[in-house]
């Protein structure tokens, strides 16, 4: 029988180019091979079922989908996939399965998503079972912004292999431009199941099955739209965003604030773009001219010398810097380079292992511009600069609207980041890209991503419980808008904080008026600087323990809103007390009671 012959991984295609070219080579193989694939009888030899168990973690759904997507092409290929959050791994006997794929990704200092805690205390108690019959291959998802880059899916991928299972393809950590990292893992990871596949039919003397279609480019597929005379649908996405039209930027904070945070309205007219409460938008920005002109200059350059984008077509500096590449945080390679050759030795200790928490240190506040110019004798061409830049990703906002009060409008809720370090001025890319730069003759690229595990409840008679200081605050509008238009029962109460009552309330006048109505039954706030003594959410969520109490064993769904550092921490502290001392539970069992809501569905975080 012939071999499939297949396009390795160090050949000069893209990721996408050698999945679309190994699919095309499995079909024509497939046709090549059919006469020697039959039964003694005759007929076509039936390719053998294999099962394949995919769990995800997933904080804003980016995990899940991708885990979606690996089981609609594994069912493609043969498998009998199953996909679930790894949450629910005790409905799982792992004794009877054979062959698990872990997609995670990573919030916090490394940990993993809501839907992952559970299976994480599992695999990593005294008790966790041994797993050596049991082959595995981690994907994680991460930001190299952070110092624990991919951390759930590292720790994931160590503790799988403590226990006994064998790695049967490698793990991948993918940055926030995670589409090529995740689709060429795929690919290695068809390859290597199907060489387990072989190695265990020829182990026992089966025949080697027939190969199966590659998500959608086999022969079949490859013949698609030769005059077929059919328009192609065009479809808006992360890799094909919608160019949207700004209709509303208005600051929501009054004179004498600290804060610059604006609410933002976009059209969506025309898009065919959808979306429900508690998805996100992501926006693609452009990165501020006036930065653009200082790294040109540091490098002495005019901008017009010709470099690659991340797409690997040419195009100008100035273009390449402005719309494809991120120019805030050094990336690594970078400050490799700078310091291999100005021989800097604190740059090279910074950079050594184990330094990373020094290193984060010594980056806070710098930019790519600060090492340019903080090292004027290192010198790159253009070309080579920018190859050691990373892909400027889209930032994703929580959608602060719902559909169904403002048809064709997506609504945001943003921060505008200034600050000043190291005697410049520093702008978040995004952020200033909305409030500076937008006016109605720009437009703004945007998709929806969408959030499988920021939900309101089904149930429109249960009760929601909604804690989101700040820009927090954002899904929570929409909660509240999307549950007034489709009349819902359940009782809505509203935690919400900031710096100044006077300056910082956010949506004040449309709260109250919520309030007044009955929309909202209750509004809590705190405002942190309006008395000497700090107080936040949680202050307010612990003097309200008894009636929170109740509201939770009504049935409450419990959301949050924010910060992930310590916001998200403390409220979720903060939930256990409320549980122990209105409840009379124990410690022990007031964290049971918190991952039961999880569980549940009952208690979601949106959180970053």
């Amino acid at each position: 029988m012939a071999s499939i012959p297949y396009i390795p991984s160090t050949a000069p295609f893209t990721p996408q180019q050698r999945a679309w070219l190994n699919g095309y080579l499995v079909g024509l193989f497939a046709d090549a091979n059919l006469g020697e694939r039959r039964e003694a009888n005759g007929a076509p030899q039936q390719t053998k079922t294999q099962s394949l168990l995919i769990l995800y973690g997933s904080q804003t759904g980016t995990a899940e989908q991708l885990a979606t997507r690996l089981a609609n092409d594994a069912g493609k290929r043969g498998f009998a996939a199953r996909v679930m959050e790894m949450n629910a791994f005790a409905s799982v006997d792992f004794t009877k399965e054979s062959r698990l794929i872990l997609v995670t990704s990573t919030w916090g200092e490394g940990e993993p998503p809501d839907n992952a805690a559970a299976f994480w205390q599992h695999l990593n108690s005294a008790s966790a079972p041994k797993l050596d019959h049991l082959g595995y291959s981690v994907l994680a998802l991460g930001d190299k912004n952070y110092s624990d880059f991919c951390g759930a899916g590292k720790k994931f991928d160590a503790r799988l292999e403590q226990l006994g299972a064998r790695r049967i393809h490698t793990r991948t950590d993918c940055d926030t431009d995670y589409e090529a990292a995740a689709c060429a893992w795929m690919e290695g990871l068809w390859l290597a199941l199907d060489n387990v596949g072989l190695a265990s039919r020829l182990s026992s003397g089966e025949p080697e099955a027939s190969p199966r279609e590659d998500d959608g480019f086999s022969r079949k597929s490859a013949s698609v739209g030769k005059g077929t005379g059919q328009t192609p649908v065009l479809r808006y996405n992360r890799n094909n965003p919608f160019p949207a039209r700004l209709i509303t930027n208005r600051k929501l904070n009054a004179a004498g604030s600290a804060k610059d945070t604006r609410h933002f309205e976009i059209s969506l007219q025309g898009s065919g773009l959808a979306y429900e409460v508690g998805d996100a938008l992501g926006v693609m920005p452009s990165n501020c001219p006036a930065l653009i002109a200082d790294i040109i200059l540091a490098l002495g350059c005019d901008g017009e010398e010709a470099v690659k984008n991340p797409e690997g077509q040419e195009t100008s500096l100035n273009q390449a810097l402005r719309h494809s590449y991120t120019i805030t945080r050094p990336p690594g390679p970078l400050l490799q380079a700078v310091a291999e050759r100005s021989g800097d030795s604190r740059l090279t200790s910074l950079l050594e292992p184990g330094n990373e928490a020094k290193l984060d240190k010594w980056l806070y506040g710098r930019e790519v511009l600060d090492v340019l110019l903080g090292y004027p004798s290192v010198k790159f061409s253009p070309a080579e600069f920018v190859g050691f830049l990373r892909k400027l990703p889209p930032r994703l906002y929580s959608i602060s609207s719902s559909p169904k009060a403002h048809p064709d409008e997506v609504h945001l809720t943003v921060a505008a980041v200034r600050y000043e370090t190291h005697g410049r001025q520093r702008k978040g890319v995004c952020s200033t890209f909305l409030a500076d730069r937008l006016d109605a003759s720009t437009v703004v690229p945007v998709f929806i991503q969408t959030s499988h595990g920021f939900r309101l409840p089904q149930d429109t008679h249960r009760p929601i419980i909604m804690i989101g200081p700040g820009t927090g605050i954002a899904p929570f509008r929409a909660f509240v808008e999307e549950r007034r238009a489709i009349g819902a029962s359940g009782k809505n109460w509203l935690f919400f904080g900031d710096q100044c009552r006077a300056c910082d309330f956010l949506y004040r006048e449309e709260l109250e008026a919520l309030l007044a109505e009955g929309t909202l039954a209750r509004l809590d706030t705190a405002f942190s600087r309006d008395q000497e003594e700090k107080i936040y959410v949680q202050h307010r969520m612990r003097e309200s323990a008894a009636e929170l109490w109740a509201w939770l064993e009504m049935g409450a769904h419990v959301y949050v809103c924010g910060d992930a550092q310590r916001m998200a921490r403390d409220v979720d502290a903060a939930l256990h007390e409320v549980i122990q001392n209105a409840g009379g539970k124990t410690p022990e069992q007031a964290v049971e009671y918190v991952q039961k809501l999880k569980t549940e569905k009952r208690y979601q975080r949106d959180v970053y």
